[in-house]
């Protein structure tokens, strides 16, 4: 009986968002689930070690091209500026932004909180004098910026291609929501994967190890812990699949036998080879990225890229809002 209480009380705590997601997800055709979802702890720390595979260029050539850039961001960037990052994550490549700006507060914003709040203690000893003020938030959803940076110029930063995820016209609305939330005057310094050759991209979402996928595994385990599920994850295996026509690597679980289920309750029914589709990261040639930008509201005002063109950061303002008479 205790233990069925407990079950119970986990249950009721699911964040109702994620329990939305997952009921409508699972019962739609084809059936998705959103990537946000991926990052409880445990896919947070899965995701902080993938980062650290040899095949995962995007982190590792990401933060060479900050190392290298320093000096230009010190001179672009405004003086007495709050950097705001959206989903800080491990925020494992600020202090390459906080160092080369020298910002005067730094406002991380991450979904999961654990997580958040360990990354913001870490920065608050590595930066002793600088106010570090987390919010815990999906940024996908409206977010009310600390009171404490109301005043000041922003510059906003969303590193690892995160962008990348959502698809073009949620990417837009995404990149209008920062540009009001950020303010006139603002700055974005964001982070796009370009195209290149599946060769390289596959294995990068499809590691020798196997860490990715555990960690798209990781979001059934989720679903059974927090929404009493009831899904076999030895039914399922990872895929990741180079989408040519869409310019996007998908991840998907697949099952690889007929399987009953239930989440809260409610039943499922999966045949072997039909997916759960978990995750899409788009890639953007040069081009497609200014034009992305520029829909969302931002104007590209300078561009980095690695010496193999397949990583870039772009630095973006505000354009004014055109408000009626």
């Amino acid at each position: 009986m205790l233990k069925q209480e407990i079950e119970d009380g986990q249950a009721s705590l699911a964040d109702p968002n994620f329990r939305a997601d997952v009921l409508t997800g699972l019962a739609a055709t084809p059936r998705a689930i959103p990537a946000r979802w991926f990052y409880d702890r445990r896919g947070s720390e899965l995701f902080e070690a993938i980062t650290d595979l040899p095949e995962y260029y995007p982190t590792r050539t990401e933060t060479a091209l900050l190392e290298r850039i320093g000096p230009e961001l010190g001179a672009l960037a405004a003086s007495n500026a709050a950097v705001v990052e959206f989903g800080s994550g491990s925020s494992a490549k600020t202090p390459l932004l906080l160092r080369a700006i020298d910002p005067a507060a730094y406002v991380p914003i991450d979904i999961s909180g654990d997580f958040l709040r360990h990354s913001a203690r870490e920065l608050s000893q590595a930066f002793p004098g600088l106010p570090v003020l987390p919010v815990e938030a999906d940024f996908l959803r409206p977010v009310p910026l600390p009171p404490q940076v109301e005043n000041l110029p922003k510059l906003g930063f969303f590193p690892g291609s995160t962008i990348g995820n959502m698809n073009a016209w949620h990417a837009v609305d995404l990149l209008r929501a920062m540009r009001e939330w950020l303010g006139d005057g603002a700055r974005l310094l964001i982070g796009m994967d370009r195209v290149k050759s599946p060769d390289v991209l596959i294995p990068a979402y499809d590691d020798a190890q196997g860490v990715t996928a555990e960690f798209n595994l990781n979001l059934l385990e989720r679903i059974n812990r927090e929404l009493d599920g009831t899904i076999p994850l030895d039914a399922f295996r990872h895929r990741a699949i180079w989408n040519a026509g869409a310019a996007r690597i998908e991840m998907h679980l697949e099952a690889i036998r007929d399987i009953d289920f239930t989440v809260e309750g409610r039943p499922f029914a999966m045949q072997a080879g039909e997916t759960i589709h978990t995750e899409n990261s788009h890639k953007y040639g040069p081009n497609g990225a200014r034009q992305l930008l520029r829909a969302g509201g931002w104007t590209p005002i300078e561009e980095w890229t690695d010496p193999q063109d397949w990583f870039a950061l772009i630095l973006c303002e505000a354009q004014p809002i055109r408000r009626a008479p």
